[in-house]
């Protein structure tokens, strides 16, 4: 096998994958997962634990 022929079947492969990614997020299914997602940082939630504890132990 040629060196030029593996790096073409890898270009079609990493081609076709990446065709596949772009259907697969851009589906309309999965539109309202996405969204919830793209929201979570600006859900107000409650402070973690750990907020805490850094401010008491700050020193200075």
């Amino acid at each position: 096998m040629d060196y030029s022929l593996i790096q073409t079947i890898w270009t079609v492969v990493v081609m076709v994958l990446f065709v596949g990614i772009v259907i697969w997020a851009w589906s309309g299914k999965r539109k309202q997962r996405f969204d919830e997602a793209a929201n979570i940082p600006f859900s107000e939630d409650e402070p973690t634990p750990t907020d805490n504890i850094s401010k008491e132990n700050s020193h200075g």
